[in-house]
């Protein structure tokens, strides 16, 4: 079984990123663990629609509805559940990714603050040598924001704002979302037909 790939959604604008990565993730076969936090919950809601359980079981179901995954392929976790394999060194998950993430979510982490599974997890994963990527949704970024990001990519995390290109001639919405879901599962390695590369002669399928 491939190493696990942990998603966790926070509390910033740009739910619909961080669920169509869900849907691709689970798409390619991945092995996915889901994070997400309580405001995360009210994004969703606001943005999509999309109603997140707080109890991580029935979360489960509603996503594996939405989005049919083969079994064992996808893990929920409660925002406290410390026996989670994620939350230590010795289970981390291959890499991480918090899409969309919060100024909040990424001061803590920043600083080393754990107080949540979330931050443990990008804790570990950072610990441990495994790819950080942060999705900051945030504009315009204050000194605070530029220092905490830096000190982040100097400790190993990539940050990976979600900022589209125009170069695709995106027709809709959901091209642009697909632009940065695309530069996401770059950095993941997992092979995707979401857009045409540049240079590319031929459009991606």
């Amino acid at each position: 079984m491939p190493e696990p790939i942990c998603l966790a959604f926070t509390g910033a604008s740009g739910m619909p990123y961080g669920v169509r990565l869900l849907e691709c993730l689970l798409a390619a076969g991945c092995r996915v663990q889901l994070l997400y936090s309580q405001v995360a919950q009210i994004v969703a809601r606001q943005e999509m629609g999309l109603d997140l359980p707080a109890r991580a079981s029935d979360a489960r179901r509603c996503i594996e509805e939405r989005f049919p995954a083969l079994p064992g392929r996808l893990e929920v976790y409660g925002r406290e559940e410390w026996f989670a394999p994620l939350a230590s060194g010795s289970n981390p998950p291959g890499a991480m990714v918090i899409c969309p993430c919060s100024m909040g979510t990424l001061a803590a982490i920043a600083q080393g603050l754990a107080s949540k599974l979330i931050e443990r997890a990008a804790d570990v994963v950072l610990k441990e040598g495994r790819k950080l990527i942060l999705v900051p949704r945030e504009t315009p970024l204050s000194a605070i924001h530029l220092e905490n990001m830096l000190r982040l990519s100097r400790a190993g995390a990539v940050i990976l704002p979600p900022s589209p290109g125009f170069y695709h001639h995106p027709q809709r919405v959901e091209d642009l979302v697909d632009f940065v879901v695309a530069r996401i599962l770059d950095q993941l390695q997992v092979p995707h037909t979401l857009m045409q590369r540049w240079g590319d002669n031929e459009a991606s399928p």
